[in-house]
């Protein structure tokens, strides 16, 4: 997810599904604090890209760059660079691929099942609370919960493939602080959380600058920690596209 990695108002939601019990916001007034607290629907609607960078840490004192660059609609590329060797992960809007150097490989190939899942959903590019009836989703107020000392509003987001996360939304800040999801990872489905964080302005729109991922109820996290944040900045479709392989050596 990112990587893995988080709002227009869906006001004509069922409004069966946006109720809440007495003394609790609903779904939609739950996003509309969200839409203003990270700095109104026009602040978002006005970035067209994100281009982030910074690093990737995973258990054992792994470290490497990472990279991400995404642009509307729905255009996704990410980057790992390890010891002199970057990947790429990315998307075009109908098509994923990726590069593995470190397994030998220097041609792209079209990404499996499980990552091609995820990279759709990097490609998200603001959040699935944003336009979620555009996008198909449907938004429900599913109760109260605390998480890490800080009580949240727990939002059920259903997406149009049937896929289900809950967002928890902190009752003071109004913005995600913890996100679960169901995966499959190498065949075996497992439950997943990313806890945002660090949120800066980037234009005017308030985005999280770190996320922490891993299993739910396990210690082993990953992190993704992003330097630089820089919006609009230009990308040219190609980017995203697969790139012809290498002709073969005579």
């Amino acid at each position: 997810m990112l990587g893995r990695t988080v709002i227009a108002l869906s006001l004509s939601t069922a409004s069966l599904l946006a109720q809440a019990p007495a003394g609790h916001p609903t779904a939609d007034e739950i996003v509309a604090m969200y839409v203003e607290k990270v700095g109104g629907i026009q602040k978002i609607e006005a970035v067209t890209t994100l281009k982030r960078t910074g690093k990737y840490r995973a258990g054992g004192g792994f470290e490497a760059k990472y990279a991400q660059d995404n642009k509307r609609p729905d255009l996704v590329r990410e980057e790992f660079t390890y010891q002199g060797m970057t990947g790429v992960n990315a998307w075009d809007g109908k098509t994923g691929w990726k590069i593995e150097p470190w397994q030998g490989k220097k041609d792209p190939e079209p990404l499996g099942e499980d990552e091609l899942k995820d990279i759709i959903e990097d490609s998200v590019f603001d959040s699935q609370l944003v336009h979620s009836k555009e996008k198909g989703n449907t938004v429900e107020f599913a109760g109260t919960e605390p998480v890490e000392g800080s009580d949240t509003w727990k939002l059920k987001v259903t997406l149009k493939n049937g896929d289900v996360s809950y967002y928890y939304i902190d009752t003071e800040d109004h913005v995600p602080i913890k996100i679960e999801m169901k995966r499959t990872i190498r065949g075996a489905e497992r439950e997943l959380e990313v806890l945002p964080g660090d949120y800066k302005a980037v234009n005017g729109w308030y985005v999280p600058y770190s996320y922490e991922q891993g299993r739910k109820g396990s210690s082993q996290r990953q992190t993704f920690v992003f330097e630089r944040i820089e919006a609009n900045a230009p990308m040219d479709d190609s980017l995203f596209r697969q790139p012809a392989a290498a002709p073969a050596a005579k």
